[in-house]
């Protein structure tokens, strides 16, 4: 769906299974985000809270990265794949992530590069080298261990619904009713599309919503009082840190934290390309021949003051409050972390219920400060803009 050129089979396959990533569905995924929190939460009390020592600094970075992948592990198949549990790369799946990442950031800009190395012809005919990664593996052992018949059956009979509410069973679903457009090869790559979409660029706007945070106590301590403020209210109905959807999706200053964290931190780092059509188009007054590629990028859009206002290159949640309606109205029509049109990320809605349940959570339970606060993080643009591996900083977490 991401990578086609192809207009009328990107809306055909959007159409085929937008339903599954509607808000109105994802509310129903509640439970399987919590399971995959209650054990972050845990392992994280365990390993690193009240410790005065070396071990109570915990790589907060990365571990969001286990997170996310975790939780899109549990929307996507009802099971995690196990970073969060054993707090560790599982298969270095991440590791592989990431030098896919720095390896397509580069053949993007010049495809013939990947004819000529991981596409090249003669290496497939040589069968040198894996090409099959741990997670299709995974994914393919979920789908064989799932009867989708008998649940289709089991839905038909009790009236009550299928058993397993996640995305496999939703894309199945897709396949059951067009069996030759949604094909079972087709079922596997768009569950295998969710994990990396869904984990890498989720795990980077949560880290970026701590960073600007912790590099910014004031900040920090006014979100802490809104949170502490609802919990007194008797807002927060669990027993727990968690928080529900409906409990904070309104709440005026984590929704302007992050948004102003997708806005000073997209995930995407190069431009979201297009292709113009084959009779050309206007583009602020030049023509652009058909076949063109076009992009733009959100970290140029992102830090324009006639949108953002002055200081647009700093981190200041009270801009989405102080604005006006219009102005509000103009901000998020030109935030473009998720993209735009038709091509707005179809996974937006599932990040957006990760932020909102995870950051309270997190602020709830911990209080948390940087290792070396005067150090700024360092960037690395792999085709997703992530902390460089070796400057990512690190967390002092201790029990609130």
């Amino acid at each position: 769906m991401f990578n086609t050129t192809d207009n009328k089979f990107h809306a055909k396959l959007r159409r085929a299974v937008s339903n599954a990533y509607a808000m109105s569905t994802l509310v129903n995924f509640e439970p399987l985000v919590d399971s995959t929190s209650v054990e972050f939460l845990k392992q994280l009390k365990q390993r690193y809270a009240n410790r005065t020592d070396d071990s109570g600094i915990c790589d907060l970075g990365q571990w969001l990265q286990f997170y996310a992948f975790d939780v899109i592990g549990e929307l996507t198949y009802s099971k995690r794949l196990g970073f969060v549990d054993r707090g560790t790369d599982v298969d270095h799946i991440i590791g592989n992530l990431e030098r896919l990442l720095n390896y397509v950031s580069v053949v993007g800009q010049l495809p013939f590069l990947d004819r000529l190395l991981i596409k090249n012809p003669i290496r497939f005919w040589l069968k040198l080298g894996n090409s099959t990664s741990p997670v299709v593996t995974f994914a393919k052992k979920q789908m064989a261990s799932r009867d989708f018949v008998d649940e289709k059956n089991a839905e038909d009979s009790s009236n009550k619904g299928p058993a397993r509410k996640d995305f496999l069973s939703r894309f199945n679903e897709a396949r059951m009713k067009d069996p030759v457009f949604i094909s079972e090869n087709r079922v596997l790559a768009l569950t295998v599309a969710n994990m990396f979409a869904g984990s890498d660029t989720t795990a980077i706007t949560l880290r970026a919503i701590f960073y600007y945070l912790l590099k910014d106590p004031p900040k920090m301590e006014k979100l802490s009082e809104e949170l502490v403020g609802q919990s007194k209210a008797g807002k927060f109905t669990r027993d727990d840190a968690l928080v529900r959807w409906e409990e904070v999706r309104d709440l005026p200053y984590l929704g302007a934290v992050i948004n102003e964290a997708l806005r000073c931190h997209p995930a995407a780092g190069l431009t979201l390309e297009r292709v113009a059509p084959p009779g050309g188009i206007e583009v602020a007054g030049h023509h652009l021949p058909g076949g063109t590629i076009v992009g733009c990028s959100a970290w140029v859009i992102h830090r324009d003051e006639s949108i953002f206002g002055p200081e647009a290159s700093e981190f200041r949640p009270e801009r989405w409050i102080d604005a006006t309606a219009e102005q509000q109205a103009k901000m998020k029509n030109a935030l473009f972390s998720f993209g735009a049109g038709s091509r707005t990320c179809i996974g937006k809605n599932i990040s957006l219920l990760e932020m909102y349940k995870l950051v309270p959570a997190m602020i709830r339970t911990f209080e948390i400060e940087l290792l070396n606060p005067e150090s700024p993080w360092t960037l690395h643009n792999a085709w997703t803009t992530v902390v460089d591996e070796l400057a990512r900083g690190r967390r002092d977490m201790s029990n609130a």
